[in-house]
């Protein structure tokens, strides 16, 4: 790693974005450029290319995107494809107008068709049809990781692709329309769990951070159970984030000759798994056990369920020399920790 080079870090505020730059930090990179929304809308090309312009980083860690779980992207499916596609495509022409070398796009499991061998292998991609729930976000993460490849091809560019997980951790999204499914667990198990003992004052400190309490949440905390959307029977891989953060820089920072060995120029991208997945019914009951919450958890089974299995295989990674190292048990004390800290105002 050159500790000394001049890294942008787009996305800094996001739970993986936020995690690369902890680490980054912690690894001694002090010359790291960062842009707030307010500072730098990325779907702006102008603005994004006035600002390569202007820093000239050497390289480019693509962790910005607009995210969110299964009831934000069939709600926002136009807003997921527009901006993602727009941010990534924005970052990396700019990033190659300005002789950026060295570029890492973090993608999503999601890309992967609906029905594939398990676990997904890095050669799956568009061997099927996707998953309707995120099709336009998948779309626009799978024309991201092509951007990098086509670079790559046309102008000799070391452009890599990095594909997550399901993520959570520390800085994750708790916003009960727009949250993936470990943060709404949290959240909804925490504010029953306020409910039952009567805590008015932290259910209101907890509004007042992370976003109104919709009105079947208040009448699942009145009603003593918890109730998550499916069968509970889906399974799922999770990924802390600090571990996906050490995996991205991980992954920049390798050698091009043995990237390259490991990579193909049409499948360039590489899996970032932890290596097992659970049902969404013991993920529950483990997100439990660390809240401290004692109720009913029953599933509706009238909602989706999403992709009955997403199992990454992360067998090149590990090849390469890198393995997740926090479970999830550890992992959702850690953010449970950072939930609460946070809901406090800390």
């Amino acid at each position: 790693m050159n500790k000394q080079a001049k890294i942008y870090v787009a996305g800094h505020r996001g739970m993986v974005g936020s995690a690369i730059v902890r680490q980054l930090k912690a690894a001694g990179c002090e010359n790291i450029v960062t842009r707030t929304h307010a500072e730098l809308d990325l779907t702006n090309q102008a603005a994004v290319n006035a600002f390569f312009a202007a820093e000239k980083p050497e390289q480019v860690y693509l962790a910005a995107a607009k995210v969110g779980g299964i009831y934000a992207n069939n709600t926002y499916p136009a807003q997921f494809i527009y901006e993602n596609l727009m941010i990534e495509a924005n970052i990396i022409q700019a990033a190659h107008a300005n002789d950026v070398q060295q570029l890492l796009f973090l993608g999503s499991s999601c890309i992967y068709p609906k029905a594939v061998p398990q676990p997904m292998r890095e050669d799956a991609l568009l061997t099927g049809v996707l998953e309707a729930t995120n099709e336009p976000y998948a779309i626009a993460k799978i024309a991201g990781i092509k951007l990098c490849e086509s670079y790559n091809r046309q102008y000799g560019r070391d452009y890599r692709s990095v594909m997550p997980t399901n993520l959570y951790g520390p800085g994750d999204n708790y916003h009960l329309a727009n949250s993936h499914v470990l943060p709404a667990m949290i959240r909804k198990l925490h504010l029953c769990k306020l409910a039952q003992a009567g805590d008015s004052a932290g259910i209101a400190a907890d509004e007042a951070k992370y976003g109104e309490i919709p009105a079947d949440i208040r009448a699942m905390m009145q009603s003593g159970k918890v109730t998550l959307w499916g069968t509970g029977t889906p399974y799922r891989e999770f990924l802390h984030v600090d571990d996906m953060a050490a995996a991205s820089i991980f992954v920049m920072n390798l050698d091009k000759p043995t990237y390259d060995a490991n990579t193909q120029p049409m499948l360039s991208h590489i899996n970032v798994g932890y290596g097992s997945d659970l049902t969404i019914k013991e993920a529950a009951y483990t997100v439990a056990e660390v809240v401290g919450y004692q109720g009913e958890i029953e599933f509706d089974t009238s909602k989706p369920d999403g992709t009955f299995r997403k199992l990454m295989d992360s067998s090149r990674l590990e090849k390469l020399g890198w393995k997740a190292t926090i479970d999830l048990k550890q992992g959702l004390q850690q953010a449970y920790v950072d939930y609460q800290r946070e809901s406090r105002g800390g």
